[in-house]
């Protein structure tokens, strides 16, 4: 459906976390996410930059995502004219890096183009293998182990398919070795967060005797290559997370057999279109996809509920309840998850959950519509 982007308001919130989140990059209290709103013939889309505040997980970060936005990635497509949503992303193509920045606003063309053609936001995108999809959870780095076995506790009373917790070096084998004996029987899986290298192949190695579903991103975040002599010598599948930007990578990471399993963050890859073409490189050579979460507000969770309708993502993601997160979601009523560790995709047109725009007022710290 043909649209004309007349205007994009920028705004950035700053949002407490319910219980401070701790991976091998260090400790979050609370997010600063920039919201993106695209404008055309009265409806609004919106999108999400999942960067988080500073520029760890990759280069991106909440101020970086700002200024892209706007002195970049807003200038190529305002009042431009678009037959599909899937053109978006190629108007800024030519910027390098930056993804979660322009996918930001390219996941917003996306939830106004769905709500333009008055269809859910799943639907627009090809999704509906599923309406409900099983749900994870992932469990920072804690202050102690009975902390950790607490909280691993309240998530499966909850009903979560899949536990997945943070590691780093120091707090690995051992903190594992106490959850695998409380809970022999979850699904678990590990994350790493690029903490390790090839020199802790041996170290990596003591992971095999746990049966877990996989060991997410242990080696550095640019690094396809070195993960494939750390495959070989694992037993343990390998999942992908950061250095998988684009469907490129993926194939090459896949032909390489650096892993065997990948994760998807619509961020990450740059919005829908090439998360897209990422799960179809996946999905063609047999190998598994969840979706991946970076604390999102009840924008982006939204976006990642839509995402994970696709066929491929077979696997439980890290898309769960608000309340896990914040007191109160900027989306009401916030996302929630069943009795059985799922959340249901609803029929309504775009990403499917009203927006509380009270609340939304009362945390943004600034704001800026363009032009």
């Amino acid at each position: 459906m043909a649209f004309r982007i007349e205007q994009i308001v920028l705004r950035q919130i700053r949002m407490p976390l319910v219980h401070f989140f701790e991976t091998s990059f260090g400790r979050t209290y609370e997010r600063r996410m920039v919201l993106v709103e695209v404008r055309s013939g009265g409806v609004s889309g919106w999108g999400e930059a999942t960067c988080g505040e500073n520029p760890f997980y990759n280069e991106e970060w909440t101020d970086s995502a700002w200024l892209i936005l706007k002195h970049f990635v807003a200038p190529c497509v305002l009042n431009g004219e678009f037959s599909s949503a899937a053109d978006i992303a190629g108007r800024s193509s030519h910027i390098r890096g930056h993804k979660m920045a322009r996918g930001g606003l390219e996941a917003a063309c996306w939830d106004l183009e769905a709500r333009l053609m008055d269809r859910p936001l799943w639907r627009h995108i090809g999704g509906g293998a599923r309406k409900e999809i099983p749900c994870g959870v992932s469990i920072g780095i804690q202050d102690s182990v009975p902390q950790l076995l607490g909280k691993i506790e309240t998530e499966i009373s909850a009903g979560y398919q899949r536990i997945k917790i943070k590691i780093k070096p120091g707090w690995d084998i051992d903190v594992i070795r106490e959850v695998r004996r409380q809970f022999p029987s979850i699904k678990l899986m590990a994350d790493a967060n690029s903490a390790y290298t090839l020199a802790d192949i041996d170290h990596l190695k003591r992971l095999d005797e746990f049966y877990l579903m996989m060991i997410e991103q242990p080696l550095a975040h640019e690094e396809i290559i070195d993960h494939v002599q750390l495959q070989a010598a694992l037993e343990t599948p390998i999942c992908l997370d950061e250095c998988i930007r684009s469907a490129h990578q993926a194939e090459q990471a896949i032909r390489m057999k650096a892993c065997r399993i990948l994760n998807i963050k619509l961020g990450r890859v740059g919005g829908f279109t090439e998360a897209r073409r990422v799960h179809d490189v996946a999905q063609a050579n047999g190998v598994p996809v969840w979706c991946g979460g970076m604390l999102e507000s009840g924008v982006g969770r939204a976006h990642n509920i839509a995402l994970s309708t696709l066929p491929d993502f077979v696997l439980p993601g890290d898309v769960s309840a608000s309340k896990r997160y914040w007191t109160r979601d900027i989306i009401a009523p916030p996302v929630e998850v069943t009795p059985r560790g799922t959340i249901l995709a609803g029929d309504e047109p775009g990403f499917g959950y009203p927006l509380d725009m009270d609340w939304i007022r009362r945390i943004t710290v600034r704001e800026e519509v363009l032009p």
